[in-house]
This record gives structure tokens, sequence and C-alpha cells, in this order.
């Protein structure tokens, strides 16, 4: 053989090896809707307890054809629904995007702000006034608009305005939530205009002409005759309508709101391009699985089973309904809960269980004295929320007193108050050191909203408060709840292995090929 023909036989060869490489490399089938399903308070317990009541398509069919975490958790004490949605849109906890809760100090007023609160701008169909200002970081839908220059469609639908405006981010296309008056869904121009097709769907078919004629029974006859709760047997069937000035709030804290849910988020799919072109588009839902009226379990334990098992049938519906129209292989879901649930109010005394009252309105008198007696007259506590208790910084600083000593003094003197189990300053937060799970009560501190000093209440003790009528029970019990991908490029798996939400908009970056939110340092999950 000539050289030539050396030359040009391996030449053809290697034409051929580095063919074949590029064929075999084909990239991941990018979805064209992510749906993010948000279960308000989803236990895995009731989502198993009341698995023979369930159909095939809802949760047994997420948990047998998902990728299933079913240990999923959040990196940060106490979290409530804002806090909560605020994570897992900005891959990060309280500490970096400042969503420290739903209401928080302003320490200019001394009066509680809601998270979404903005005067700047104005509500559609509502006088609540809302923007995502005060989210201090990107989420995955603010880096989606960002990756397609604006293309992707983005909505939030939610009963809740903390939860919608929250989920929908800086930059979406809308966030829907239900006037807590009129039962109209409504919005906020910080998104734009009130959409036409939302505007439709109020006037024709809108909860405000139906909730009077709604009525919540048990969905069938075996929700009656199955019991998963200890106490008290089989109870009588119930049967709750809605009336009244409150029967908008009460419709929300039952299990009838995620039929309305449904209804609109189907509605919002038929109108707009969701999910049909070459972009991705995101759309996040929110339904509720917490106690009817937010009474405790034992008040209502038919309610609560009704509730999982008419949202395993709404889940099912609105999955069915999605895949139809974008099609199964295009649609990415993602369904996790927010990672708490309303504690019951029981008497611990009869059982001979450490309880008491720990009354936060005159701790925070007492600790004023103190000081008083300690650095002279002077209004050094401002003003107490949640377990939280606000300094006079102002004052400090006037007096030239040393800001570290005055909490130190302080965190000595509550330690000895009945009910406190631990007292942390925002200095001992930051240094984080020599605590155990310190880390979780940094990560839901941020210090431009949280107060100055935490007060960590005993388990099974009240923690009132006097002037905002606060009143709620310490309990550190763990309640679990999954984490569950369905959907495009997706394989079935069971991970035990415990996992952080804040995971979740790195792993859908990756899917999607865009950045993570800015707040991000968590990795994707495999």
């Amino acid at each position: 053989m000539t050289n030539s023909n050396r030359h040009r036989l391996l030449t053809t060869l290697m034409v051929i090896l580095s063919a074949i490489p590029a064929e075999a490399q084909v990239a991941p089938e990018v979805p064209r809707l992510v749906v993010n399903i948000v279960i308000d308070q989803l236990r895995t317990d009731y989502m198993e307890a009341f698995s023979p009541l369930y159909c095939e398509d809802g949760f047994k069919r997420l948990l047998k054809q998902g990728r299933v975490y079913r240990q999923a958790e959040y990196p940060f004490s106490s979290p409530d629904r804002a806090s909560a949605v605020a994570s897992l849109m900005g891959g990060c906890s309280p500490y970096e995007h400042g969503i420290v809760g739903e209401r928080w100090l302003d320490r200019a007023s001394l009066q509680p702000v809601f998270c979404v609160e903005d005067k700047a701008f104005k509500g559609l169909l509502t006088i609540e006034q809302s923007s995502a200002s005060n989210l201090a970081v990107s989420t995955i839908t603010d880096e989606l608009k960002v990756a397609t220059e604006g293309k992707a469609l983005v909505y939030s639908i939610s009963p809740y305005r903390d939860a919608s405006v929250l989920a929908a981010g800086h930059a979406a296309d809308g966030a829907f939530w239900i006037n807590d008056l009129t039962g109209q869904w409504c919005s906020t121009d910080y998104y734009g205009q009130f959409p036409t097709w939302a505007l439709t769907y109020n006037t024709k078919d809108g909860l405000k002409d139906r909730i009077s004629s709604l009525k919540w029974e048990p969905v069938n006859s075996l929700v009656g005759g199955f019991n998963y709760f200890v106490a008290g047997g089989v109870r009588s069937p119930f049967k709750h309508t809605f009336s009244g000035e409150r029967k908008v709030r009460e419709l929300k804290e039952s299990a009838l709101v995620n039929d309305e849910v449904v209804r609109f988020a189907e509605f919002c799919m038929k109108s707009t391009s969701l999910g049909m072109d070459g972009v991705t588009d995101f759309l996040t839902v929110n339904f509720y699985a917490g106690n009817y009226m937010h009474k405790g379990v034992d008040e209502c334990p038919m309610e609560m089973q009704d509730t999982y098992v008419r949202l395993d049938s709404k889940l099912a519906d609105w999955m069915s309904f999605v895949e139809q129209k974008v099609g199964k292989n295009r649609v990415l879901f993602v369904l996790t809960s927010t990672g708490y649930a309303d504690e019951q109010s029981t008497n611990l005394e009869p059982y001979r269980i450490p309880t008491g009252t720990f009354n936060i309105t005159r701790a925070q008198l007492l600790l004023n004295m103190y000081l008083i007696a300690v650095y002279g007259q002077g209004q050094y506590v401002e003003t107490a929320l949640g377990n939280q208790l606000y300094l006079n910084l102002k004052l400090l600083e006037n007096r030239a007193l040393n800001q570290a000593e005055v909490l130190e003094r302080s965190q000595d003197f509550l330690m000895q108050l009945s009910g406190v189990r631990d007292v942390f300053t925002t200095q001992r937060l930051l240094m984080g050191a020599g605590t155990p799970n310190i880390s979780r009560l940094r990560n839901a501190h941020n210090p431009r909203v949280s107060g100055d000093i935490l007060i960590q209440v005993a388990p099974g003790w009240h923690l009132i408060n006097e002037n905002t009528h606060e009143d709620r029970i310490s309990r550190e019990s763990y309640m679990g709840f999954p984490l569950i991908f369905l959907g495009t490029n997706v394989e079935k798996s069971t991970i035990e292995t415990p996992v952080t939400v804040d995971r979740i908009a790195p792993t859908l970056a990756r899917s999607l090929r865009i950045r993570a939110p800015n707040g991000c340092s968590a990795g994707p999950l495999d």
C-alpha cells in the first residue's frame, strides 16, 4: 500500500471514529413546560395513611413512576408558607433571600410588615398592594426569563397572596390569588395589566357567583368508613357550607379550594400558549393540605382524610389535563411541601407532660426594667414579634453603649425565665459555633429584618403575645414530606437519603440548561 493510500485510509478512519461519539452523545430533551406543585402542609404520614382511598393516577402514580426523595427537609428552622416558597424558588435560605416569614417588624414604624406588601404598586381587583421587591435574590423563574430573553411564559397560581407573588418572582407574566373579600382571582400591576382571559374567568366562571352554593361533604362513603386517627373511632359524616363575611377565607382553609385552583389553572392553560412552543415555560400551582380552618386534627379528623382524598383526585385530573395539552414527555412535574403543619393546642397538664405559658410581652417588659437598672432610664426593648425581641438600636448608639455587651446581658437575663429553653442573640447566630444545629437557626435569620434576640421556648410550652394575640405551642417534632420529580428525562426510583429543598432550583436549572438563582450555593440533585 502506497503512502498516499495509507494516508487516505487513516483519514477515513479518523472521520468515522470522530462521528461515532458525536452521534452517541445526544443531549437530553429539555421540557417544554415545568409544572411546580407546592402543597401547603403536605405530610408524608398522612399521604401514605390514606392511600387505600386513592385513585391510581394521583399520589400512587407519582410514587410509582416518579423519582421520589422520601425525606425532604428545609435547611432552616420553623418554615412557614412564605419562607418555604421563597426558599424553593430561590434555592437558598432566609439568611440569603430575606423572607424570614409571612411578617416581620418595620423598625421605623414598629409595625408588622407583610412579606409582599409594596405601596409602590396597585392591586388589580384587590386593595392589596404587592410585589416581590423584598425577595433579595433571583428565582429559578427569573433566570429562565433571562436565559430566554423574556420569551418564556411564567405564571403563578395560589389561593394565597404571599405564595403566589414569591413563586412568581420578579420577572413573571402574572401572579394570581383569591381575594379574601370578593372571591375573585386578583393580582398586582407589578406584573403588568390584568390579562383579559383572567377577567373572562372571573366574569363567566368565577368563584364569587358559586361559593354560596358549594357544600363540602365526604367525597365518597369510603372516607366515612376509614379511620387512620387513633382517637374517637369512626366519626359522623360532616357537611360544611360557606356563607357570611368570612366565607371566602373559610373556603381557602378547606379542601374545596383545591378544586378552584385546578379550575383556574386549566383555564390559564387553555387561554395561553404555555408549553406549546419551543421555549420552556414555567407554571407554579399551590394547593392546600392543612387542617380545616386551622383547627386541630382531633377536631376535624374526617375533614383531613377527605382533604387528602380530594387532593389526590385533583392531582390526577390536573396532571392528565396538562399532559394531554402539552404532551406526556414534554412536561416536568415537581411536587413538594411547605414543610410545616398547624399545631394542635392540646392541654398537656392532665398527662403530666411538662408545659406552661411563656408570655413574651411580659418578658419584654421585664427585660426593659432590667436594662433600665443597668444603664438608666430608656425604652431599650422596642417590641416583640413571634419569638423575637427588637432592641432600640438608635438608643444604644446615642448612649454609646456596647451593643454586644447589652445583648449578652439580655441573653443571660432571659435564660432565667421559666419556659425558656435557649436564647440566641444576633452575634451568637452569626458566630455560629458551639451549639448543635445552630446553622438551621442562622439560616432562618436575616440581619436586615429579624429581631436582635431570638427566644427558643421549651417544647410543650405556649408562647403568647398579649399585643399581637399570638398563641402557639412550641414543638420540634420531625415532620416528613416528599420531593417528587415526574416527566421529561426522569427515571423512576426511590431515594431514602435526606435531601434539602434548596437543591430543587439548581436541579431544575441543570435540566433547563440555565443558570441557578444568584443566591443559590447548593448543588443539583443527582
